[in-house]
């Protein structure tokens, strides 16, 4: 229940900030960057959607012949593998669903704004038909196109997730560098 909770706070937050993010930006900006903007959110939705269905879809006996064999990530890709349902409730249902409302919230934001701009109040429903049918099939075939290419490629996928959060964590101090261990290690027993 308590994860349940923070997993809605979180939600509730990080919707609010790309919410304001875009409408402060948008207020400044073309047409073409808002719809940029709107694109690159239903993309986010979809690379995260294809995240989690890689890690509910990977197994670990591949990452522990790679991490036996010191390839980078594969320890981390093990780690995924264990929380596989904690991964993919992040990236499919949090992001995705933030993605999803946000993406919807800018097409109303972009609806609004061409219909005032261009005189077009008479065609705002339709205009809004359109845009809302585009996003939901832009985000609804990608995620299933996505899923396939998740399911087929989830080792793969995994792996250069893993190897990409393992370079965050170096850079945010959350995890040695793998050189710097050995030395400070052979230095401290000398």
């Amino acid at each position: 229940m308590a994860g349940a909770f923070r997993v809605g706070i979180l939600t509730f937050f990080l919707t609010i900030s790309i919410s304001v993010l875009f409408q402060l930006t948008q207020a400044r900006t073309a047409l073409w960057v808002s719809i940029l903007v709107l694109l690159a959110v239903i993309f986010l939705g979809i690379i995260f959607d294809i995240v989690g269905t890689a890690t509910t879809a990977a197994t670990e006996k591949p990452f522990h012949a790679m991490a036996s064999d010191r390839v980078p990530g594969a320890k981390k890709g093990v780690e995924l593998v264990r929380k596989a349902d904690q991964v993919a409730n992040f990236c499919n249902d949090v992001v995705g669903d933030i993605c999803g409302t946000v993406s919807g919230s800018i097409g109303a934001a972009l609806v609004i704004n061409f219909v005032v701009n261009h005189d077009l109040v008479a065609y705002r429903d339709l205009i809004s038909l359109l845009v809302v049918g585009l996003i939901s099939a832009l985000t609804v075939g990608g995620k299933a196109a996505g899923k396939a290419f998740a399911i087929r490629n989830s080792t793969m996928i995994l792996l250069n997730v893993a190897f990409l959060l393992e370079k965050v964590e170096v850079l945010f101090g959350r995890r040695p560098q793998r050189g710097k261990n050995r030395r400070i290690k052979n230095k401290t027993s000398k």
